[in-house]
């Protein structure tokens, strides 16, 4: 039976309309869905939803052309506020979203559409061992996590000290598919991810970690 671990929120935001530097919106997804370009950047972790809903939306408006930027939620910020253009911006927190709507770069009102939950990943096979938290603080396992700025860092961070575990990643990966490929590789023996990114490997094995609304 697995472990019922210490557990994070996770809060996703989507915006429907984000604004260029001058603070004129760059797209509306109202005048682009039918006949036109839909820009969308959204967070690492939703890559393959989000293209899972866009085969939906183009087989239901043909005459749209979807175009997927999915990165890390500080890059995708970044590039948004450094002149990108983006017609939707789904974010992996509340803190990024509130952050380009508060430098004049978004158009709209901000609403959760989804939750996810934390899970730990392990390399294949498993060979450390670990089954809880506290295991990745033991001797000998290499634990990698997302930067703390990106959201699944900040709520790895909350994770661990919560359950009250001191370690130091080996790595720290701009967003959370990074850390599932190092761990499917064999460069680490342990991550902390999204439910919704451990599946994307039979090779992975998970050890489900609930979620605290309080923390959204």
């Amino acid at each position: 039976m697995r472990p019922r671990l210490q557990t994070i929120a996770l809060t996703a935001c989507l915006l429907a309309g984000c604004a260029n530097p001058a603070g004129q919106p760059s797209g509306s997804p109202s005048g682009t869905s039918i006949g036109g370009r839909l820009i969308v950047f959204a967070a690492a972790s939703l890559t393959d939803s989000f293209k899972a809903l866009g085969s939906s939306f183009k087989s239901a408006h043909p005459g749209t052309t979807l175009q997927f930027n999915f990165a890390g939620t500080p890059a995708l910020v970044s590039q948004i506020e450094q002149g990108a253009t983006a017609d939707l911006f789904a974010s992996a927190d509340t803190t990024n979203m509130d952050k380009l709507k508060a430098d004049g770069y978004a158009a709209g009102t901000p609403q959760i559409f989804a939750h996810n939950r934390l899970e730990m990943v392990v390399a294949p096979g498993n060979p450390k061992g670990i089954k809880s938290l506290a295991d990745l603080a033991r001797a000998g396992v290499a634990y990698i996590s997302a930067a703390p700025s990106v959201p699944a860092g900040k709520y790895a961070v909350q994770a661990l000290t919560r359950a009250k575990v001191s370690v130091t990643p080996k790595s720290l990966e701009t967003d959370v598919k990074s850390v599932v490929s190092k761990i499917e590789l064999g460069e680490a023996d342990a991550g902390i991810v999204y439910t919704t990114d451990g599946p994307v490997s039979a090779r992975i094995e998970q050890e489900l970690m609930e979620l605290d609304e309080e923390d959204r």
